[in-house]
Formats: C-alpha cells, structure tokens, sequence
C-alpha cells in the first residue's frame, strides 16, 4: 500500500509517503516546510490569519506530490498547537478542501506512541527499555517502553517545545541570564510531571526525535551541513549536549543562522529546544542520547498500514 503521512506540529508541517507492504517499509519521499503554525497560540490561544496561509501553501504543494506519486491512502495529523488554538476549524476546513481528507488533532499520549513506533522500529531490542523524546514547537512528548507492541508502556506529553518556550522566555538572543533561569524553572516543572508518569531508572537508551534534537545532534557532530545520515542513529555524549546548549544560549541571530547545518526555520528556536534537551539529559542522568530522524511521521505511515 502506498501511504501518506501528514505531521502537522507548532513549527513545522512535514510529508512522509512510501510504500508499506506485508511489515516492509519502504521510504519513497520526504518533505518538510517550516510554517509556524502555532505563532503567537501560547498567548493568543488562536492561530493567526497568517499563519493558516502559510500552512495551507504548504498543503497545496504537498497535495500536488502526493497525486504525482499515487498515493492510496492519507492520514493528517496535527498536534500541539491545534490542540491548543481555538479557532482550528478554519486551518481544519481548509485542509479538507485542499486534500479531501479530515484532520486528526490527536492528543499527545498517541503523538508519544507514533514518535516511540517511529523512533525505534529499527531498534535492537537489547537497547530497550526505550526511552523516547520527540521534542516539538509546543510540546514534548515521552515514552518508555521495551517495544513499540507492548502493552506496558509509559507516555505523557508536556507544554515545553521550542517556539513555546522562546515565544514565552526569550524576547532576544542571546537570552539574558534571567530569561535562560525563567525558562530553564519552566522546563524543570514540566519534567517533574514526567517523572510522576515515567519510571526513569528503568531507561537503558535515550532515543531523541524531531528537529532540536537533530540540530543539536549535528552542532555535536560539527558537521559542515546537515546530513540526516550522518546524525541518524549517532550517539551524542551528554557532555556534548551540555556544551552545545551553552554555545547557543551564547549566540544571536546572525551567528546561529550562519551554522552551516541550521535551517532557517529553527534559528530564533533551537536556543530554547537545545535547553529543553539539555534539561531532560541532566534530570534523567543518562550518558547520552541517540539521535533519530525517524518519528512521529515513520509512525503515522505505520499506523495507516495496520
């Protein structure tokens, strides 16, 4: 079957379309727009008339690859900032007309369990228990479990993302030394309501997902551009987590944009998710994190094959 997977989170809209037949997957094409959809919901609660035009432009263009392609079938996930905008109906209406098919805002347990399918399918199962951290623009999820099959799971998502938390505490960059204190006692509060859900101790590998953690993963790699298979599956010492996470909470925009593996979309952001991330590394005391390019949108495709 030839599938289409939607993710439509706060900072990004990306499209995932292969074929998947009899448990073999088989990745054909790859797409992401960075269009800010959750602009300005922390505190507005509603999305903006812009942002809907942005996103809606980016449907259209996929729309048109997934006709070229053939696709049979289509699944439209959206996540944190939908969940949290009051007049969605309008991006949801207009998706529909667009691709024919009905948005999903679904909530973030089952944002966790396709970030945990997506993250971990090709996974050992030596490594597990899991841990997986799919840090988005306006939340972060967590899920722990040995597989993706298993009924003993653990999941929860919190309101730290990166556009969340850089909307909330950071006016400039570099942030002041008040913002960084501000937002680091926010992230704080929000693991804490983790550690209620998720038993820690029990974490044997920290797979982490989504574009902070990719970009954090290739500044540790100092790689001279991005390269999805370069940091996918690399191991990223915390140390080095630590230390890029001060590096960028050092930078201001021109010096972040000018790193030659930073999207353009992630430059006012990846300060605050570099934190988060940082922050989680330190409270779960783990040694490091393995970098993932495979998500939530590899678990939506699997989920439509089912």
């Amino acid at each position: 079957m030839r599938v289409a997977a939607i993710d439509c989170g706060t900072n990004s809209i990306r499209l995932l379309i292969a074929d998947i037949t009899d448990g073999n997957f088989q990745e054909l094409f790859r797409d992401m727009e960075i269009v800010r959809l959750g602009e300005g919901v922390d505190q507005n609660k509603a999305f903006s008339p812009a942002a809907i035009e942005r996103t809606l432009i980016a449907v259209e263009k996929f729309k048109s690859e997934i006709i070229r392609r053939g696709v049979q079938q289509i699944r439209f996930c959206a996540t944190s900032a939908t969940r949290d905008a009051t007049n969605r109906d309008l991006f949801i209406d207009g998706v529909r007309k667009i691709l024919n098919v009905e948005v999903e805002v679904i909530p973030g347990t089952l944002e966790a369990r396709f970030s945990f399918k997506g993250a971990t399918q090709s996974l050992p199962a030596s490594m597990a228990p899991f841990l997986v951290v799919d840090i988005g623009g306006g939340s972060t999820e967590f899920v722990l479990a040995d597989s993706a099959e298993s009924e003993d799971l653990s999941a929860i998502s919190v309101d730290i993302g990166c556009v969340r938390m850089s909307e909330r505490h950071f006016k400039n960059l570099p942030p002041t030394a008040a913002q960084i204190a501000a937002a680091s006692a926010d992230i704080n509060l929000a693991i804490d309501k983790a550690f209620k859900v998720i038993d820690f101790k029990r974490v044997k590998s920290l797979i982490a997902v989504a574009g902070t953690a990719t970009t954090v993963a290739a500044a540790a790699l100092n790689l001279d551009k991005y390269d999805r298979y370069a940091i996918h599956l690399a191991f990223i010492e915390s140390k080095k987590t630590f230390l890029v996470s001060q590096k960028l909470l050092q930078m201001n925009k021109s010096e972040i944009s000018a790193l030659p593996y930073m999207h353009p979309g992630r430059v006012d952001v990846i300060s605050a998710g570099a934190l988060v991330l940082s922050q989680i590394i330190e409270r779960t005391k783990v040694s490091g994190f393995i970098a993932a390019e495979t998500d939530i949108l590899d678990g939506i495709a699997w989920s439509i094959a089912k």
